[in-house]
């Protein structure tokens, strides 16, 4: 190459590279924004004196106006939602992606007006540099207020109506119908379901994947039983289920907590499992390991969803355009089914 060739000038992955840190926090540091730490901060600007980088003022992907923090938003109804396995789950996975991008979780609980109220406040007044939303159910006003947002905004699970434009999701309707046609072939044909909120994209997607696995085998499927994702909710849908239906000899539990009820009830009733009625549930969740018989189940990876939930919130802060994912699910199989 000759002397007078050009120079190729060097890229934000180069000088990311160079410092030790992510392409985030490099334009993080680059954009002047807060809640970087010295080190790092000091790492970039070093790289960018000996790469001799030059920024492309219509590149800089990250705005000004920066706050350090992304929230994590539950539509749900109790403080204690947090506790719960599935979104622990989701906040471990959340939250190392985040760290990784040197941006503090906020969580916000909008159950009450009150509370909806502040997470609207939250998405107009750019309280946050994104926001991750998750257990909307139909009607929600947040889904209108987070397409209107100042900020980037990424659906955990896919929320009824149309589908927004970044979301991170499972296979619910695959998962549920492997489900269902795991406990066909064991011989099950009276199969019913315990079903989560059908106010829910979720409960809805695993009714669908059952009724599609009945509709197959050229069975009839059972109403759905409705629950609401808690173990209570699945004992007193179970008990529905042998009231009005004691022949049932196979159930498809729309969540392992709905599962674990539901084995509960069978026991308190003298019905065996699973000589009598084999239950498969949905998510892998501890309970399912330690239930009485350790519950046949779909593993989806609850930790991963936590994770590309935040990387792609991350990677829209950093003025990229991800696509939609819908992760894999698998059966588990264990003693109950």
């Amino acid at each position: 190459m000759g002397e007078n060739a050009p120079r190729r000038q060097s890229t934000l992955d180069e000088v990311a590279a160079r410092a030790g840190v992510s392409r985030s926090v490099a334009s993080r540091v680059l954009n002047n924004a807060p809640h970087v730490s010295r080190a790092k901060r000091e790492a970039v600007e070093r790289a960018v004196q000996q790469l001799g980088y030059v920024p492309n003022p219509t590149a800089r992907a990250l705005a000004t106006r920066q706050t350090g923090a992304a929230a994590l938003v539950v539509a749900g109804e109790d403080p204690s939602i947090f506790a719960d396995p599935f979104f622990a789950q989701v906040i471990v996975g959340a939250s190392a992606a985040l760290e990784e991008a040197d941006l503090h979780l906020m969580l916000c609980l909008a159950a009450s007006e009150r509370g909806h109220k502040r997470v609207e406040e939250l998405l107009r007044s750019r309280g946050a540099d994104g926001v991750m939303l998750m257990a909307l159910r139909e009607g929600d006003p947040l889904a209108r207020v987070a397409e209107d947002a100042e900020m980037p905004v990424v659906f955990g699970g896919r929320p009824l109506g149309p589908a927004p434009r970044w979301y991170v999701d499972v296979d619910n309707t695959g998962g549920a119908r492997e489900a269902t046609e795991y406990l066909l072939i064991r011989g099950r044909t009276r199969v019913a379901t315990i079903c989560g909120r059908l106010d829910t994209e979720v409960g809805r997607a695993r009714y669908r994947g059952y009724r599609d696995a009945m509709l197959a085998a050229g069975l009839d499927p059972y109403p759905p039983q409705e629950g609401d994702f808690t173990e209570p909710g699945g004992a007193a849908a179970m008990a529905a289920l042998l009231a009005n239906h004691p022949e049932v000899n196979g159930v498809f539990a729309a969540n392992d907590n709905m599962g674990a009820g539901a084995l509960r009830t069978l026991r308190e009733a003298g019905r065996s499992v699973p000589a009598d009625v084999a239950v498969v549930g949905f998510d892998d969740l501890t309970v399912a390991q330690i239930a009485d018989p350790p519950l046949t189940t779909v593993h989806q990876p609850i930790k991963a969803f936590g994770r590309e939930m935040a990387r792609m919130l991350v990677a829209l802060i950093s003025g990229q355009d991800p696509t939609p994912l819908i992760l894999p699910t698998r059966l588990v199989t264990r003693f109950s089914a």
